[in-house]
């Protein structure tokens, strides 16, 4: 399969993808990984499974959040910067939208109808995980030693635990790779379709480090709560590593321990951020609804947003000038080859924590997450298809 897209893609045809899964995607950073593989690798294929696994390799080494920054390139590879736009406010704002209504009382999640098509909803994502989980590993781990490195992925993030846990098993993947992969001579190292120059790439570099040295100096020079938003929620997005839940602890500190707002406030709508799809990143909109000067909520949550992720988009662009070139070493093959098992040894690992965990307490739910699996897996169902039904039979269960 060609890395290089069919067609040029319409922003129409690249937005309307991202929606379905931006409404949809439940199950965390990892979970999504496996959503965007089954939409775009399996059914769309808009690139193979070897230049998806790099670029989660390669979004995985990045502060951000790791998902977001994977649909973006996907976006940007398919239809250039208004693909990447496209892309990334079709997956962002529906979660997005509901937490800000949230903060507003809106009480978007309660009742028993939604929290039953909740539940099926996070039951479809254990059956899409598992489909990844076997798709990548047939195709990315299909000798011994990069079995072992799978395995080896997954005893370092049970062992070590959090985004730590993550980047140090795919570094150690990459240099078991680059030891013990060096003579296999199929790797697929055809270029990917990045419309990005250098120039745009040292710019966003530029920007990257001036926001982050610049709004703080802002901030202490001027007392005005938007500054001080913009500040606190580009620095948490700037010094994340993993993405998710590993920005919490951050969040925390900037909105928590000044007192703009309380404790149970930011647990309340943490939990809120876990019942709803898309990327957690997004509860930077609660936050920046609640935050905001009286009357302008909306625009808090919508600055809130733009900054928590604005950072990780431009190192990622900073970045992808130079990945092709990188892909094309010798070397840099048998390197991606190990960090691509240790990407499938995370997936495989997420299954069970917190994928399976969060969805699976008994037999009807088990019943219901491998009807899923077997209509992706045998009947070929499309994604879509079965987030319908196992919608449908969450709120059975629930019944």
């Amino acid at each position: 399969m060609s890395d290089k897209p069919h067609a040029a893609g319409r922003p129409k045809e690249i937005f309307g993808a991202f929606l379905l899964l931006g409404l949809t995607s439940f199950g965390g950073p990892v979970a999504h990984l496996a959503y965007f593989r089954t939409e775009f690798v399996e059914r769309r294929r808009w690139l193979s499974d070897h230049a998806y696994a790099d670029l989660v390799a390669l979004c995985q080494f990045l502060p951000g959040p790791a998902s977001s920054q994977v649909g973006f390139a996907l976006g940007l590879m398919r239809g250039g910067l208004p693909g990447a736009a496209c892309a990334w406010t079709a997956f962002t704002l529906p979660s997005a939208m509901v937490l800000t209504l949230f903060a507003l009382g809106a009480g978007v999640l309660d009742g028993p109808v939604s929290q039953g098509i909740i539940h099926g909803l996070k039951i479809t994502a254990v059956a899409i995980v598992a489909h990844a989980v076997w798709g990548m590993a047939r195709r990315l781990c299909p000798d011994r030693r990069r079995t072992g490195i799978a395995l080896s992925a997954v005893f370092c993030v049970v062992l070590v635990g959090g985004a730590i846990g993550q980047v140090t098993a795919i570094l150690i993947g990459a240099l078991a790779g680059l030891l013990l992969c060096r003579p296999d001579a199929e790797a697929d190292a055809q270029d990917l379709v990045l419309p990005v120059s250098p120039r745009a790439g040292q710019l966003a570099a530029l920007s990257f480090i001036i926001l982050l040295a610049g709004l703080p100096l802002l901030a202490w020079m001027n007392s005005s709560p938007i500054l001080s938003l913009l500040d606190a929620f580009y620095r948490s997005g700037a010094l994340v590593f993993g993405g998710g839940h590993v920005v919490l602890p951050l969040l925390e500190a900037e909105v928590v321990e000044p007192g703009w707002i309380g404790a149970d406030a930011f647990l309340t709508g943490y939990g809120a951020a876990q019942a709803i799809p898309g990327p957690l990143f997004t509860f930077a909109g609660y936050l920046g609804a609640l935050m905001a000067p009286g009357g302008s909520a909306l625009l808090g949550a919508a600055l809130a947003l733009a900054m928590i992720f604005l950072p990780g988009m431009l190192l990622l662009v900073a970045v992808l000038p130079h990945w092709n070139r990188f892909r094309r070493w010798n070397s840099a093959q048998a390197l991606m080859r190990g960090a691509n098992a240790a990407v499938v040894g995370l997936l495989g690992i997420a299954l069970y924590q917190p994928v399976w965990t969060s969805a699976v307490h008994g037999s009807s739910e088990f019943l219901l997450a491998l009807t899923g699996f077997l209509l992706l897996s045998v009947w070929r169902f499309p994604a879509w298809a079965v987030v319908i039904l196992m919608a449908a039979g969450g709120l059975a269960i629930s019944g």
